[in-house]
């Protein structure tokens, strides 16, 4: 039977529902939780005093993802923050903050960018806002940290694996 001009050809791995139309997609938040978090302000009450220029920050950022069931994914941002003046550390702040998405009608491909952009960008948000009050909680200004651009997260690890996997 020809196709028709409109029609696109498929390769045979589309996802459809049991009539031939395709699922509706979407993307869930179950659960969000504290998995761990911890301040620490180990020179208090001498760290607090005030302070001619601001202190070095450096801060990480780390994103997995791991299935819980066949459309439930458990994605976890860490996100550390380090404080200080040469050897003095200020503050040492760290935070495990997780979320329980559902996703549904998604192609296989689409998987691993929306579990490690996606979902961690709809994390951030109170992820930051917990780091902001721990740190202002402890005496300091509150850090507000900037927004992070998980795309170019995602797009360097998948570099580095690609790199890993060739060197093997």
């Amino acid at each position: 039977m020809a196709q028709k001009p409109d029609e696109k050809a498929g390769n045979g791995n589309e996802v459809t529902n049991g009539d031939g139309t395709a699922p509706q997609q979407t993307l869930n938040i179950l659960a969000q939780y504290v998995k761990d978090l911890s301040f620490e302000s180990p020179g208090a009450p001498l760290s607090l005093r005030p302070r001619d220029k601001a202190p070095g920050i450096s801060i990480n950022v780390n994103v997995n993802a791991n299935p819980i069931a066949e459309n439930d994914f458990d994605v976890v941002l860490t996100l550390s923050a380090k404080a200080g003046e040469g050897k003095e550390v200020l503050f040492n702040a760290e935070l495990v903050y997780g979320g329980v998405f559902r996703l549904v009608g998604f192609p296989q491909e689409h998987l691993l960018p929306l579990l490690f952009i996606e979902c961690p960008r709809l994390l951030f948000p109170f992820a930051r806002q917990i780091i902001a009050e721990a740190t202002r909680n402890g005496g300091f200004p509150p850090l507000m940290i900037d927004p992070i651009d998980f795309a170019q997260m995602f797009q360097q690890r998948m570099a580095e694996e690609q790199a890993k996997a060739k060197v093997s």
